[in-house]
């Protein structure tokens, strides 16, 4: 699978709408059939900074979402709202699922 982290920064007065200007591609990624996960957090140490922690299928399923309408769409949308450029970590990796953490395990 793709496994991809991204923070983006946004300018102050965004911060509070990001994850509503953000949302009609949340959904329309969210239905991608190659989807596994599109979800975002906020950092607790720096409020204008927003995490998307997300994952895709296979090479196919990666190539799809960058190349749709929704996705060039979601980018443009987000533009105005950023202080730079988003950072990125983008890998492919074993699995297709979340799995348990080995050093903390809860009865």
């Amino acid at each position: 699978m793709y496994f991809i982290v991204v923070k983006f920064k946004t300018k102050p007065e965004y911060t509070e709408q990001f994850i509503e200007l953000t949302t009609p591609f949340t959904q329309a990624t969210r239905a991608e059939a190659g989807n596994l996960w599109f979800d975002w957090s906020r950092s607790v140490e720096d409020p204008s900074e927003f995490v998307l922690v997300e994952a895709f299928l296979d090479d196919d399923a990666a190539g799809t979402h960058v190349n749709s309408d929704h996705f060039k769409a979601g980018l443009e949308a987000m533009r105005p709202a950023l202080v730079s450029t988003p950072k990125i970590v983008s890998r492919k990796v074993e699995g297709d699922s979340w799995g348990d953490m080995g050093e903390l395990q809860i009865d």
